[in-house]
């Protein structure tokens, strides 16, 4: 999955089998990321496998040329998959005793993932992101990252590891990532005579901003989705000093906080106002067609504003003035991990380090933000300013937990917040901020 085009991390409705949990909703949202396609099939399908699956153990193959074979599975496709097929071929070429086969899922990734775990012959090694779902079948990684010393995991971004782990056990070594940033189109900004974004921005700034825009353009000032996704949208309120919920997983009191209700209000205002535009999707399309000036995004979208030579730049997110902290972003990230039913631990392990080395992780970069300090050091990738403000973002969202790692049903309670964002949101509504969040927290 290619991180300028596919979300890592994010919902999914569950179906709980002893201890496994097993998306029923692919993941995805193809922009090319956020929630793959799928539902009740899925769900009646895992189900009956799981009821009729005694939990077959993934045997040891030995092949005749006495090599371990592992498999691995990515959910990536076309020229991302030559890539990886490459890797994996040096890889092979390099260790006599291990053969490794990658096996391309794409957009059946969570149905053949799902449906292996519940039979007990997932691959050994797999791209991994929702790991709430999926943690039940996967082997825990703590023991392997300590015999490789604290070296190999204080060179990976501190911020990664959290969305690699369930209840402070680790389940995927980190290898890629995106936050989210403030995109902006320079050509607007110059026509409407306003200085571009800088990191020192606050929401002050950027409404002021894009008042301006909208009064002297043909294009408003920001897009915005009026159905955010709860996981994406909670960055805001955590910039704000709020939450959707406390360490405990209750919505109360935190959700439909006054400084909660700051945000949604800021948001509904800029709509009401007509210098924002709340849209059916992420504001990418707005944004592209240059209906928009400015976005909030991940880098999902940049090499598609490249081919269309659009004048585009990015900065941090803006901070809210009186929060006394820098603005923090949620985090998309992709992990690797092992089946808890591979019988081949040892050779699995040694092509996860493979994958998360500093040279396989030079060999994704245009693919996949790097996890690792040194690459970023060695490829002076701080140095792009095209690059640079995903890594400010990391830096400063260190610390928080998404909802989702919390709240056991997070699918359930997800898809409820959606459509009470949407009341908020949707300008044939723009219902009460602070009604519809009391509202939210009392179901």
């Amino acid at each position: 999955m290619n991180i300028f085009g596919k979300k890592y991390l994010h919902k999914t409705s569950t179906v709980s089998y002893t201890h496994l949990t097993l998306p029923t909703t692919p993941y995805g949202r193809m922009k090319m990321k956020k929630k793959l396609v799928g539902g009740l099939v899925l769900a009646l399908a895992v189900s009956s496998l799981l009821g009729g699956c005694g939990g077959k153990a993934t045997t040891s193959e030995k092949p005749e040329t006495g090599k371990t074979k592992i498999r691995f599975a990515t959910w990536d496709t076309a020229g991302d998959v030559d890539k990886q097929q490459a890797m994996v071929d040096k890889f092979n070429a390099e260790h006599d005793d291990i053969e490794v086969t990658m096996e391309a899922y794409g957009q059946d990734f969570d149905t053949k993932i799902s449906a292996g775990m519940g039979s007990g012959d997932a691959p050994d090694v797999m791209y991994m992101w929702n790991y709430p779902a999926y943690y039940g079948g996967l082997e825990p990684l703590d023991s392997y990252i300590e015999k490789e010393g604290q070296e190999y995991k204080d060179n990976i971004y501190e911020a990664l590891w959290p969305y690699n782990s369930i209840d402070g056990v680790t389940y995927g070594i980190p290898v890629g990532f995106t936050t989210h940033v403030l995109f902006y189109n320079k050509d607007l900004f110059a026509q409407a005579g306003v200085e571009e974004p800088t990191a020192d921005w606050t929401w002050d700034d950027l409404r002021e901003a894009a008042k301006t825009i909208a009064d002297n353009t043909d294009a408003k000032g920001l897009a915005f989705s009026m159905k955010p996704d709860p996981y994406d949208f909670e960055m805001f309120l955590w910039s704000n000093g709020a939450a959707y919920c406390d360490a405990e997983g209750k919505l109360e009191g935190n959700l439909n906080s006054e400084k909660s209700k700051e945000v949604f209000q800021m948001f509904q205002d800029m709509e009401k106002e007509g210098y924002a535009v709340a849209t059916e999707k992420s504001g990418t399309d707005e944004f592209r067609s240059q209906q928009a000036a400015m976005y909030i995004y991940g880098a999902w979208s940049i090499n598609d504003f490249k081919a269309d030579g659009l004048n585009f730049g990015l900065v941090d997110i803006p901070a809210f003035k009186d929060a006394d902290h820098d603005s923090v972003s949620i985090l998309s990230t992709s992990g690797i991990a092992m089946s808890k039913d591979s019988k081949n631990k040892d050779a699995a392990w040694e092509f996860v380090k493979f994958w998360t080395d500093e040279w396989a992780s030079k060999e994704r970069i245009g693919s996949e933000m790097p996890a690792l300090y040194n690459v970023v050091e060695s490829e002076k990738i701080m140095e792009n300013p095209e690059f640079a403000p995903f890594y400010t973002m990391l830096e400063q969202s260190a610390g928080y937990t998404p909802t989702s790692f919390i709240v056991d049903n997070w699918s359930e309670v997800s898809e409820s917040l959606a459509l009470s964002f949407e009341q908020v949101f949707n300008p044939s509504s723009l219902q009460d901020v602070g009604a519809v969040l009391d509202e939210a927290v009392a179901e």
